[in-house]
């Protein structure tokens, strides 16, 4: 049944003035709405500006699944978690050495030096190089070269001397890793290694010792150990020392912790805190460490198992994380950087066959990565890469031999340590039987890894192609 015609006639109108209002108010939206857009735009612009790439890449050398454990039973216990096991993506490396006289033949075990330039320049050479090819002497460009020639920032951080193998890789050029300060250029025999950097002394054409490339280069910082190299006179010089090449090239020298946490945050900063490598913050309780295993009527007799104890020389060091952190406040200007940070340690007292500094510098890794994924959840676009540059000695197997009532026991260097459990953890180092150092050994390493584009990283990968995730990143080589 319709409407009485009055009625029609006033909804007709009613609804037409009702669409009419829609129809202005939707208007009035719009205009709003517009407004409102172009207002914002350039906000929005800021918001999807592109932000610089950064990359940390952390080396903890001579750190494989052997020393990550052993540190991990003592640092938060069997069922405990490191911070490296938080990590999202998890890989392997392997390692790859050719020899000096026939590059064409592999070396199968490496030494920190032909390992780090791998991973600094994507070139495999031989054992002890610096940044050079096998055989042919001739240099190879590095990631950090390549990161300051594009305007990034730069840095190295490390336990160890900064002229020693692993940070030298990435900024130096040298045919012999030993070559560290102006007096080890000339031929010379250390007992344990030959050396001849004549090569590469200014004077014939080189670019002159590790540490005095360091001081005419374009990093922007660089902290960890090694005075002794620095405070040498420089390359044809008598007064003039690498240190004062450093302050020429504008580098600011700072020698204590207190220093680095006062010194201003501009400008290039030259820290070196102790004479050679940093003393590490743990030793064996009465500076106890492996022995061999005396033997009573022929029967193996154990030595007293032993704690870690704070090392009194590490007191006054700045530790490996508040290095990074000044690190990362230095080079987080804007421009992106490339920063790499080894705990070298880890390495150097499993050759000395001293568990309780190999704990305490792994530990040092471990914090210091806790500083690193703060510091990437508050910038996205970082980066973060841990992983070694070789094997290392040490084995964690059974404090007491399964085959004990044959009498049967380590044939090596053994050490019994208590750790915080309760419990006595064995571990072995029996590369030699020589009673100055432990060898390298050749198994693959991990890599841990977060980040942009760390998902699709393979979980096998050649040590090489370290250097393409790093530079691709950065947009210094085309992406794989």
């Amino acid at each position: 049944m319709g409407l009485p015609p009055e009625i029609s006639s006033k909804s007709t109108t009613i609804v037409a003035a009702y669409f009419t209002m829609l129809k202005n108010v939707a208007g009035l939206l719009l205009m709003v709405l517009v407004g409102f857009g172009c207002a914002t735009e350039p906000r929005a612009s800021a918001r999807t500006a592109p932000v610089a790439p950064k990359v940390v890449l952390i080396i903890g050398d001579g750190m494989d699944d052997q020393q990550i454990t052993i540190a991990r039973h003592y640092l938060v216990g069997q069922g405990g978690r490191l911070t490296l096991d938080g990590m999202p993506e998890r890989g392997q490396v392997r390692i790859e050495t050719v020899a000096e006289e026939n590059p064409s033949l592999p070396d199968y075990v490496p030494d920190s030096a032909n390992t780090a330039t791998s991973m600094a320049s994507g070139i495999v050479t031989s054992a002890g190089r610096i940044a050079t090819t096998a055989g042919t002497d001739e240099d190879v460009t590095t990631i950090m070269e390549l990161a300051a020639a594009a305007g990034f920032g730069t840095g190295i951080v490390t336990t160890s001397s900064v002229t020693d193998a692993t940070p030298a890789s990435f900024v130096a050029h040298v045919n012999w890793r030993l070559c560290e300060g102006p007096r080890g250029m000339v031929p010379r025999n250390t007992g344990l290694f030959v050396g001849n950097c004549t090569a590469d002394l200014k004077a014939n054409g080189g670019k002159g010792s590790i540490a005095e490339q360091i001081a005419a280069s374009a990093l922007d910082i660089v902290l960890g150990g090694g005075m002794q190299q620095f405070a040498q006179p420089a390359e044809g010089e008598v007064t003039k020392t690498v240190i004062d090449l450093a302050a020429e090239n504008g580098f600011k020298l700072v020698r204590t912790a207190a220093e680095l946490a006062a010194v201003e945050r501009r400008g290039k900063i030259l820290g070196v805190f102790s004479p050679g490598t940093m003393p590490v913050q743990w030793r064996g309780a009465g500076d106890a460490k492996a022995e061999r295993i005396e033997h009573t009527d022929g029967r193996p007799v154990l030595a007293e198992p032993f704690s870690c104890e704070p090392n009194p020389d590490f007191a006054p060091m700045p530790t490996l994380p508040a290095m990074t952190r000044s690190a990362l406040d230095r080079l987080d200007d804007g421009r992106g950087f490339m920063l790499m940070v080894e705990s070298a340690s880890i390495d150097k007292q499993s050759h000395l066959r001293r568990p309780c500094g190999q704990i305490g510098e792994l530990e040092q890794l471990d914090d210091t990565l806790k500083v690193v994924l703060d510091y990437a959840r508050e910038h996205p676009e970082t980066l973060v890469l841990v992983t070694a540059d070789h094997s290392q000695a040490a084995q964690l197997v059974p404090e007491t031999s399964v085959l004990a009532s044959l009498n049967a026991a380590s044939p090596g260097y053994f050490a019994r340590v208590r750790t915080p459990e309760g419990a006595v953890m064995g571990v072995n180092y029996a590369t030699n039987d020589s009673n100055v150092q432990e060898d390298h050994t050749g198994a693959d390493v991990p890599l841990f890894a977060s980040g942009p584009g760390a998902e699709a990283i393979p979980a096998s990968l050649r040590q090489a192609e370290i250097f393409t995730l790093l530079a691709s990143h950065m947009g210094l080589v085309p992406r794989p």
